[in-house]
């Protein structure tokens, strides 16, 4: 496959409605804000419901969540193991190591991915070999980089106090402590996300036009098959992709100047904007640099 040889930009609007879509685990769960309260989303978890949907779109991925895993290894550490004796590959050749790890995940290829083999532990009482007992650090750096995502206006969260019909632990006589608990999700919120494809690095790990287009149909459909507890089905929904792709390889424009082009502001009269409908979409054009525009069905 042909590399990428022109840079792209990308800009994701979505909105969540009585969901959490990024809980904090240091602040009891609760949605994740900034100072100013708007509403944020790591890239970390954006990242992994990309993963997921291209493990539904029948890609290989490196960085498996247990409950979409498509082998058997129970550790990144098992799976790459398991390549390196496949494909015969000395992990002292640190180059063709990871030149091998991009060809096979599209998500290393994608987002890069830091692989640290330890050293070998000799038995008791045997020698080790030497050079080959050494740990190796192979880092591969990804052309796709991703944003946290950050709502466009404050928003609003509710807190509910929940509990079980039944105590997880004790002899039954009594609730214990864990049945009781707070649940909180995002009333309404229209969140931003922006990225880019940088073409360096895309020559470097292998990131081709066509992985570009299955990152583009992903960011489409990024919230199927995402369902939880705390995230119904339907609470998060793709509003607009802009798509940028620069003629040059280096860009036709900053990746800030791109992001900047797009604004969103409240409509006259909407007091506490928060849905999609509730912002106007001003683009400033950019001469010889137009964005495709989708949006989901």
């Amino acid at each position: 496959m042909k590399t990428l040889e022109n840079k792209i930009d990308f800009m994701l609007i979505f909105t969540v409605q009585n969901a959490n879509p990024n809980g904090d685990p240091l602040n009891g769960n609760r949605p994740r804000q900034d100072y100013s309260g708007r509403g944020e989303i790591s890239d970390v978890c954006l990242k992994r419901k990309i993963r997921n949907r291209m493990i539904d779109m029948g890609c290989d991925i490196f960085v498996q969540s247990d409950d979409k895993k498509t082998d058997d290894h129970a550790t990144l550490e098992q799976r790459f193991d398991a390549y390196i004796k496949e494909s015969g590959t000395d992990i002292r050749k640190t180059q063709e190591a990871a030149s091998g790890a991009c060809s096979k995940w599209i998500d290393v290829r994608s987002f890069g991915q830091l692989f640290a083999i330890p050293s070998k532990k000799s038995k008791k009482g045997e020698a080790g070999d030497g050079e080959g007992d050494k740990g190796v650090s192979i880092g591969v750096r990804g052309p796709v980089s991703i944003q946290s995502a950050f709502s466009v206006s404050p928003i609003s969260i509710s807190s509910l106090q929940i509990t079980k019909s039944v105590s997880s632990t004790g002899d039954g006589t009594k609730r214990s402590s864990d049945t009781m608990g707070m649940k909180h999700r995002v009333d309404c919120g229209t969140y931003v996300m922006y990225g880019s494809i940088n073409t360096i690095l895309a020559k470097k790990t292998g990131f081709s036009s066509d992985d570009a287009e299955v990152l583009k149909k992903v960011l489409q459909t990024m919230f199927e098959n995402d369902m939880s507890s705390a995230r119904p089905e339907g609470t998060m929904a793709v509003k607009r992709l802009y798509w940028w792709r620069h003629s040059t390889p280096s860009g036709q424009y900053s990746s800030s100047t791109v992001y900047g082009s797009v604004k969103l502001n409240p409509k006259t009269g909407v007091q506490d904007p928060c849905a999609f409908n509730d912002y106007d979409i001003v683009v400033t054009p950019l001469e010889g640099l137009r964005p495709e525009i989708i949006e989901p069905l």
